[in-house]
């Protein structure tokens, strides 16, 4: 048996995790690098997210105080 280092492309296997000024790459839950990021950079988000001090926020419609009779139904609609 002949075993040979073989190179496999995992890139778009590869997710991102902003992390104190820095991204950290991780292929599945094994963290495999990171990149720095200069002083004074800028993230271009989507119009239903922000960043502030480096957290990322989701803005969501979420009902505040839902009526009883809706909260306990099955996927069918039976209460």
């Amino acid at each position: 048996m002949v075993l040979k280092q073989q190179k496999i492309d995992v890139t778009d296997r590869v997710v991102g995790k902003f992390k104190n000024g820095e991204i950290e790459l991780y292929l599945e839950n094994e963290k495999i690098g990171n990149i720095q990021l200069p002083s004074g950079f800028s993230i271009q988000m989507d119009h239903h997210f922000e960043t502030d001090q480096q957290k990322i926020y989701q803005h969501v419609t979420t009902t505040e105080h839902p009526q009883a009779r809706y909260t306990d139904c099955d996927e069918g609609g039976w209460c």
